[in-house]
Parts: C-alpha cells; sequence; structure tokens
C-alpha cells in the first residue's frame, strides 16, 4: 500500500473530532499503524487548532504511539544476550520522557566516571576504590537520597535523578552501577524487598565459590555509599519479618533491575491516584516477564 501524503494525512486528522465513533475509531486505528512518522504531522496539527477535543485526541495518539514503541524496543532489549543497563533505564525514561537528550545524560554520566577513573588505581583494595566512587558520586556531584519526596516518579526516571541529583535507592544503585560497570568494578545490583542494594565481588575468589560465597561486601548507594556485611539484611529481613531468601543476597541480572524500576513507578503513580499510567506500566511490566 502506497504511503500517505501530508495532505491526506492531514485530512485524516482533520475527521478526529468527528461524532461518529465508528470514523474516530477508524481514523485513529489508522493513524496508529503510521508509528512515529506521523507524529510531526499530528504535532502541527495539534499547534494550529484551536478545537480542544481535536488537540485532546492528537496528544492521546501521539503518546500511544509512543508507548507502543517503548514497548516493542523494550522486547527488543530483553531478547538480547547482552541486556545494557543503560539502555534499558533510558527505555524507560522515555515512557514518560519521550524527547528526552539521550547523548546529553550520556556525556553527564562520562564526566561522572571520568572524574571516579582518575582516582583510581591497580593498587587500592575493593574497599578503597568504593570510597573513591562514594566521594566523587556523593560529595564531588553532589547525588542523595530524595527523602523529602521519596515516593514520587521523578526518582525512578534515570534522566530526572541526573538532571536533580536526586533519586530512591534504585536509581541511586543503578547510577552507581553504570559507572562501575564502565570501569569493569565487578559491582552488582542485590533486589532486596523494599530496598536494593550492591554488592562487591572478590575477583580473586576460589573458582569453586559460588553466589554470595564470592562476595566481600555490600554498598548501599541511598546512603552515601556506606558499606555493610550480610549480618545487616539478615537483621532487615527480621525487622520486616521475611523469611531470608538466596536471591535476597546474591546478584540480579538487568532485567530484575529494569522490573523493578517498572514496580516502582506503579507504586508510585497508585499512590497519587493516576490510574491511567498504572495500567499502562502494568502492560510494560508484562512485555519484560520472566517467560
Amino acid at each position: 500500500m502506497a504511503e500517505l501524503s501530508n495532505k491526506e494525512i492531514s485530512a485524516l486528522i482533520n475527521l478526529l473530532d468527528d461524532p461518529d465513533d465508528n470514523i474516530f475509531s477508524t481514523v485513529k486505528q489508522k493513524l496508529m499503524n503510521m508509528g512515529e512518522k506521523v507524529i510531526p504531522v499530528l504535532e502541527n496539527a495539534w499547534e494550529t487548532s484551536f478545537n480542544s477535543l481535536l488537540q485532546t485526541r492528537i496528544e492521546n495518539i501521539i503518546h500511544r504511539i509512543q508507548f507502543e514503541k517503548v514497548l516493542e524496543e523494550l522486547v527488543s532489549w530483553k531478547k538480547k544476550r547482552s541486556k545494557d543497563l543503560w539502555e534499558g533505564a533510558m527505555l524507560v525514561a522515555r515512557y514518560q520522557y519521550p524527547d528526552l537528550n539521550e547523548a546529553k545524560l550520556l556525556k553527564q554520566l562520562q564526566i561522572i566516571k571520568q572524574d571516579v577513573w582518575l582516582e583510581l588505581n591497580e593498587n587500592l583494595t575493593a574497599l578503597e576504590k568504593v570510597k573513591v566512587i562514594n566521594h566523587i558520586l556523593f560529595d564531588v556531584h553532589r547525588f542523595g537520597g530524595n527523602t523529602e519526596n521519596y515516593h514520587a516518579p521523578e526518582n525512578s526516571y534515570l534522566n530526572k535523578v541526573i538532571e536533580n541529583k536526586k533519586g530512591n535507592p534504585l536509581s541511586l544503585s543503578i547510577l552507581y552501577l553504570l559507572i562501575a560497570q564502565q570501569l569493569d568494578l565487578p559491582i552488582s545490583g542485590i533486589n532486596l524487598p523494599e530496598h536494593f542494594v550492591l554488592a562487591y565481588t572478590d575477583e580473586h575468589a576460589a573458582p569453586e565459590l559460588t553466589g554470595e560465597d564470592r562476595l566481600l561486601f555490600y554498598i548501599n548507594p541511598f546512603s552515601k555509599g556506606a558499606v555493610f556485611s550480610r549480618k545487616e539484611i539478615d537483621m532487615f529481613l527480621k525487622q520486616l519479618n521475611i523469611a531470608p531468601e538466596k536471591s535476597y543476597y546474591t546478584p540480579c541480572n538487568n532485567v530484575h533491575i529494569v522490573r523493578r524500576l517498572i514496580r516502582n513507578l506503579i507504586s508510585a503513580y497508585t499512590r497519587s491516584g493516576n490510574t491511567e499510567k498504572v495500567q499502562e506500566l502494568e502492560e510494560i511490566l508484562l512485555v519484560l516477564d520472566d517467560k
């Protein structure tokens, strides 16, 4: 089928405020099927219209096209053997901020990484390397936990965390992880219930050791990179009256981290009563299912 011209697309857009629901549904689907390429024409129609119903419907169609794109790209991301954490976090951020400037954000991340790299050397112990990251991230660049507005959705969008220098335990851990990964430091995520922390793996551990036996210590980015041991996790779980499980002590993969990020957003929007976003995020969560 031949592609429609901008004039033909504009004619379709003018039918979006038709009182006949069947006509509206047909036109909406045709525009949706065109994907991202139709967005500039829709945006132009929105800017030149004084019809509030038409503008609202255009906004909804643009959002849904962008939403479907995020879904599609997350499915593709999950299928990749090497699931890049930065890419996964950016795809989640694009759900709310489709026009975010990824190049600018990546440049800011590179500056932090470079500052850490300049302070590292091969003679440092694992604990000393972590202290370097902590100093650069929390003292020099002044990142920290958003204790005043802990449940705000912005705390789970990495672009806003980098911009505002405030986040929740998971988003600060993701930022910490991204820096560590770029510097080839053996730091991984630990998916605790109601919290998220990191762990440092002993690179010189005996080959027969597995799981938590290979871990030197844990790191809490929400507490400015405080280092702690398994005993603290035991106490934390006891306070929550939760039975210990292996997954609470051992590294998780990037898909689990992104799923946790989405669950945090579902919780945040549930608190604010935004049922539409909750439904969409649950739809996103489904495509990242462990199946």
